[in-house]
């Protein structure tokens, strides 16, 4: 399944996860949205709304940090040995 991450480089809930993707070896597509928030009409069409970060999974579309990191370590982390 295709990750798609809306970010822009400056917020820093977008890089922490960013972080987490890349702690879990996890491809994805990075997109980099507008600083201004009415010019990010390609994350109102995908979420609804306009803050970032917004990870699209396949269908699933998560738009809280917190939502984001929970499903990446309920779908993505391999559990410990």
């Amino acid at each position: 399944m295709a990750l798609t991450l809306y970010h822009v480089e400056w917020c820093p809930d977008c890089a922490v996860v960013r972080d987490r993707l890349e702690e879990l070896n996890l491809t994805y597509e990075g997109i980099i949205v507008p600083d201004f928030r009415p010019m990010r009409k390609l994350v109102h069409e995908v979420s609804g709304q306009y803050y970032v970060p917004v990870l699209k999974d396949g269908d699933t579309i998560l738009t809280e940090t917190h939502d984001i990191l929970a499903h990446l370590d309920t779908h993505y982390a391999k559990a410990d040995s």
